[in-house]
C-alpha cells in the first residue's frame, strides 16, 4: 500500500503529540492520499446495477483538509506539517468509488454530475478518522454506511464498518500509514458487503 505526498517527512513522536498538535510557520506541509483498499480483487459482473457514491457527511472536525489527532480522551488537535491531499470526505468518496470499480461487481460506479442512470446510492457518514494518542497510539476508521434505493428513496440496508491499525513507528507518515491500513479494512469491507446485499 503506497502513500502519495509531497515534500519530506515531518519528524514528531508518539511521544511528544504536544508539541506536534497545531499547524504553524511557513514550512510546507506534507500533503498525503489514501490508497484504494489493495484487497480488493476484480471479480465478474454478477448483475447490471449502476451505483452513485455520495460524498459522505462528516462534522466539522474531519470535514477538511486536517489529520485529526486525540491526545485524550474529547481532546482534538491536528498532526502539525501534514494535510489530506483534499477535504477528507472527498479522498474517501474517490477511493471508495476506485475500490467498488475495481471489484468489477457493478455495471457502473460514480458520483454525482456524471450523469449515470442510478440504481442505488452509497450514503456514507465519517463517525471517525483519526489517531487515537492515549495509551498505544492507534488509527481509528468509522464509517457509517446506507444502501440507497435511488428509484424509490427507501434504505435497503445500512451497517457500521470500523476497523483500527497501529501506529509503526514515529513521523507524519507512520500516524497516516495506521490511517491508511484502518481505511483500507474498513473500505474492503464495505465493498465485500455492497456486492453481497445489492
Amino acid at each position: 500500500m503506497a502513500l502519495k505526498r509531497s515534500a519530506s517527512l515531518g519528524v514528531c513522536s508518539a511521544l511528544f503529540l504536544s508539541g506536534c498538535a497545531l499547524f504553524g510557520g511557513s514550512t510546507p506541509l506534507d500533503t498525503y492520499d489514501l490508497s484504494t483498499p489493495s484487497s480488493v480483487a476484480a471479480a465478474r459482473r454478477s448483475h447490471h446495477l449502476q451505483i452513485l457514491v455520495a460524498e459522505p457527511a462528516a462534522i466539522k472536525s474531519f470535514d477538511g483538509q486536517n489529520i485529526v489527532i486525540k491526545p485524550s480522551p474529547g481532546v482534538i488537535e491536528y498532526l502539525k506539517g501534514a494535510q489530506w491531499a483534499d477535504r477528507l470526505p472527498k479522498v474517501v468518496q474517490a477511493r471508495l468509488i476506485d475500490a467498488l470499480q475495481r471489484s468489477g461487481r457493478f455495471a457502473g460506479v460514480g458520483k454525482p454530475g456524471e450523469g449515470l442512470a442510478i440504481d442505488y446510492q452509497v450514503i456514507t457518514d465519517i463517525r471517525a478518522f483519526d489517531i487515537v494518542a492515549s495509551g498505544t497510539a492507534h488509527a481509528e476508521v468509522s464509517l457509517f454506511v446506507r444502501l440507497l434505493n435511488d428509484r424509490n428513496g427507501a434504505v435497503k440496508t445500512q451497517k457500521l464498518f470500523t476497523a483500527d491499525a497501529p501506529v509503526i513507528g514515529t513521523g507524519n507518515g507512520a500516524f497516516v500509514k495506521a490511517l491508511d491500513r484502518a481505511f483500507d479494512k474498513a473500505a474492503s469491507d464495505i465493498v465485500s458487503w455492497s456486492a453481497s446485499v445489492l
